[in-house]
């Protein structure tokens, strides 16, 4: 089978609009929440989020072509431009049937909905735009990107919730390792701060209230944590058969060496308790690896800044590692960027190439209160050098959908 390695990668994010923008902002520990600003906030619960700042959607692509794209697609094509441009990917000198596209939205155009549906109110259903449903459907970032490039290998929007974007990346793997593809352009894009998506998350009592200190809100497996904070981008990867990338001479920042999924089987929105679901993706995503609980050497953890499921993860980890849980480096890259839901496990999987590339780990901000159950190195506010060979990224959905993929540095430091 064909070994599937990283050769390009593209952020959309409130730590930056860019890949290196985002990974220094990481490893420096700096917050990318704010009050939000788009609208009133004033009778939310919450009124922070991790808000994309400085995008020009029009200076990108042209006023007529952002019209026609909802933000979240806007995201996506914006990084999947970056991830294709740094993987140095002339689409015109590879097979396009061999090249697909894998990217998903949790919310889709949430956004582009509430509009129309405000003009359907106010001006009547012949003012409603006939764009409308391609403009908020999901699989329309995948369908953008697949467009832009001309490519007609296969294209799929994958929908697992929150851990999309491990989804995506895990199933191109899948592909790509058996032979049914060359190229797959995969991750996750998500823009659902919206009046309706944050009222509907703020009376689940999902959200953090820390309205004051926006930079202190996401604490994930702080004690001090009262839940999670929205946030919105697009992370995106290159992925390529070994051999397909050694023949166009590309530059390889990392290998994928496995993936696990698994359901949790329990509760619409609630995580396991005791992380079952988690133990198992993480558990099958290191046997198709090939590797111990002992040769991870790094964790980024979903860990979202919620009470239960920073626990389970917790506990899911122990479950999986046992003694050795206590010596593997843990971070919270939410900590910093808030919760980008379809997108935040694509976004991580680009910290994690780079945490692997420059022996890097960033730090979990926020750890001020220990919480007993919580009790693994978290890597607490400072970012920490370490030799680094083999990362794992967990990521978790609503449903119970779980998604756990293994990078490898490239080459290996292990021989």
């Amino acid at each position: 089978m064909e070994k599937v390695v990283v050769t390009g990668m593209g952020v959309i994010s409130p730590l930056g609009n860019d890949t290196e923008s985002y990974w220094q902002r990481l490893v420096r520990g700096e917050s990318g929440i704010s009050r939000i600003d788009a609208f009133d906030t004033s009778r939310y619960k919450a009124k922070i989020a991790g808000v994309v700042r400085d995008f020009d959607a029009e200076a990108r692509f042209g006023r007529k072509e952002a019209r026609r794209l909802d933000r979240f697609c806007q995201f996506a094509l914006a990084a999947a431009e970056q991830a294709v441009d740094h993987a140095g990917l002339k689409l015109e000198q590879v097979d396009r049937e061999r090249v697909g596209v894998y990217v998903g939205s949790g919310i889709g155009g949430v956004g582009t909905l509430l509009d129309q549906h405000k003009v359907l109110l106010e001006r009547g259903p012949e003012r409603v735009s006939p764009t409308l449903v391609p403009m908020m459907i999901a699989n329309m970032a995948a369908a953008a990107i697949s467009i832009k490039y001309g490519t007609t290998g296969p294209t799929l929007a994958p929908v697992t919730a929150c851990s999309i974007g491990n989804t995506a990346i895990g199933e191109a793997f899948r592909l790509i390792r058996a032979g049914g593809a060359d190229v797959v352009i995969a991750g996750g894009a998500e823009a659902a701060i919206t009046e309706i998506s944050l009222a509907s998350f703020g009376n689940a009592t999902a959200l953090s209230a820390r309205n004051d200190e926006p930079a202190r809100a996401s604490r994930p497996f702080d004690a001090g944590r009262d839940g999670f904070v929205m946030a919105e981008g697009a992370g995106i990867l290159v992925l390529e058969s070994l051999s397909h990338a050694l023949r166009r001479e590309a530059r390889i920042y990392a290998e994928v060496i496995g993936y696990g999924a698994s359901s949790d089987a329990y509760h619409m929105v609630a995580t396991h308790p005791e992380g079952l679901g988690a133990y198992q993706a993480m558990k099958a995503a290191l046997l198709e690896a090939g590797i111990r609980p002992e040769d991870v050497d790094v964790i980024s953890a979903h860990a979202t800044s919620t009470d239960v499921g920073d626990r389970s993860e917790t506990l899911a980890i122990k479950k999986l590692f046992g003694d050795y849980s206590s010596r593997i480096p843990v971070t919270a890259n939410k900590s910093m960027t808030g919760h980008l839901l379809g997108a935040a496990s694509a976004v991580e999987a680009v910290a994690l190439v780079k945490s692997l590339q420059h022996g890097v780990i960033p730090p979990t901000i926020n750890q001020e209160q220990p919480d007993p159950v919580c009790d693994l190195d978290y890597v607490p506010n400072t970012a920490r050098e370490a030799k680094l060979n083999i990362g794992i990224s967990n990521s978790f959905g609503f449903g119970g959908h779980n998604a756990v993929i293994v990078l490898q540095a490239y080459p290996s430091t292990v021989h």
